[in-house]
């Protein structure tokens, strides 16, 4: 039994949003949540600039790699987060899931990827406050 809250991100291709939202939530909560990420329709490749603005805050998103999305690691999960898949990302009944709506960094550079990725680290910073004070 795990006593720490399970957070898994899912966009579709598993190579920039929960990627980044991943490699964020990880490195603020210091252990104390679960995270993992997947992806819907996984890419070959991650997004070069998600790498870049993350490697630029000091994060190292090398071990990271697209994963398909299992219905075991949503079953597992105590939280979802979807991340601009639409209909492609299945609805798990009975499990907790928000959607956040954000633009998809695929094929964008730097400049106009780091928008997003302030974006999506303003909402893992509330994420994780919500989880570790409830």
């Amino acid at each position: 039994m795990n006593d720490k809250p399970v957070v898994l991100f899912v966009c579709t291709h598993n190579a920039g949003r929960s990627l980044a939202a991943k490699v964020l939530l990880d490195h603020y909560a210091q252990g104390r949540v679960e995270v993992r990420s997947a992806g819907s329709d996984p890419g070959s490749d991650l997004n070069p600039s998600v790498v870049a603005l993350l490697e630029e805050r000091g994060l190292d998103p090398s071990q990271e790699f697209p994963k398909a999305l299992t219905d075991a690691d949503a079953l597992e999960s105590d939280l979802i987060v979807t991340m601009g898949c639409g209909d492609t990302c299945p609805v798990y009944s009975g499990k907790r899931s928000v959607d956040w709506d954000l633009e998809d960094p695929a094929g964008l550079g730097v400049e106009n990827v780091r928008p997003i990725i302030n974006e999506i680290d303003r909402r893992v910073r509330s994420l994780l406050e919500s989880l570790i004070t409830a």
